[in-house]
């Protein structure tokens, strides 16, 4: 495995109402996971000087990832989510004006002409955030991966589409497909051209339960259906799940089948976890044996 993954965006705590407060924010969730599986990942984003950001940096040291691409913010505290859950489904509440609203673009590393990008669209929602950003799509970079969430109110359509124009792969969820898109994901040809406008290579679309497919611009379609685990703890983080593994697939050079059922596998285990992470590499262990995958 060359290519390098980097992810831009958000570095949070979720806070659960036991109290309980846990890293995450979905570039971070996707780079542990990358950093777990061997791919050495480049997080850039920006945390508080205070406590939390201080947690962040230990947290990222202690997993072995690197914090070159991480900024210091004097002035703005480190990023908090408020969750609530109804049964396992998680709602939140995103407290705005955090350190990772103001990514400097002035402080952003240099990248590789083979690194594969990631990001969402949360951090964007600032446009100094959304400066830095741009900045970094300007570099050759060699496959960008878009994973949009949502989240009311701290996103408008018309930025969402330029924010995905030209995307090697897009990742949404059902409601977010049809709040994106003016087309059904049923009606190919029709689908196939929108994506064709905005320049996009491969779309995403995760259902829950109900699985997952990846739609090509020539209209070619890929599905999976979980199994649904034993144990579920909650659902946070599960998305994310699912995106380091389909980032994982094109660093190792695999096709979208096994990708996406791989995919699906991972995400399934992580819903028997509480949150998005876990720090034991023994949990990561059996995916990295049955994959084949090389830690060289």
């Amino acid at each position: 495995m060359k290519r390098r993954p980097v992810l831009f965006g958000e570095m949070l705590f979720d806070r659960f109402p036991d109290g309980q407060s846990v890293l995450g924010g979905a570039p971070f969730n996707v780079a542990w996971h990358l950093q777990a599986f061997g791919t050495d990942p480049l997080m850039i984003s920006r945390i508080g000087a205070d406590e939390g950001g201080r947690k962040i940096l230990e947290t990222m040291k202690a997993w072995g990832l690197s914090i070159e691409g991480i900024q210091i913010d004097s002035d703005h505290p480190t990023g908090v989510v408020n969750v609530t859950l109804e049964g396992t489904e998680p709602h939140y509440e995103i407290v705005e004006d955090s350190a990772y609203d103001f990514i400097d673009r002035a402080r952003l590393p240099r990248l590789a002409a083979d690194t594969i990008l990631y990001h969402g669209s949360l951090a964007c929602r600032n446009p100094v955030s959304r400066a830095a950003l741009l900045q970094l799509k300007e570099q050759a970079v060699d496959l960008s991966f878009v994973d949009i969430n949502l989240r009311k109110p701290h996103y408008r359509v018309p930025e969402i589409l330029e924010l995905i124009r030209g995307a090697d792969w897009l990742k949404l969820n059902e409601v977010e497909f049809h709040e994106v898109f003016s087309q059904n994901p049923d009606a190919s040809q029709a689908l196939a051209a929108q994506m064709d406008a905005l320049q996009l290579d491969r779309l995403v679309i995760t259902r829950g339960e109900d699985g997952a497919e990846v739609r090509t611009r020539r209209g070619t379609r890929f599905s999976v259906k979980p199994a649904r685990p034993d144990t579920i703890m909650d659902s946070v983080g599960a998305g994310d799940a699912f995106s380091s593994v389909l980032l994982l697939g094109q660093i190792a050079d695999w096709s979208i089948e096994e990708s996406l059922q791989r995919a699906s596998e991972f995400a399934e285990a992580i819903l028997g976890i509480r949150g998005a992470t876990i720090n034991r590499t023994e949990f990561y262990r059996p995916f990295i044996n049955q994959w084949g995958l090389s830690r060289d």
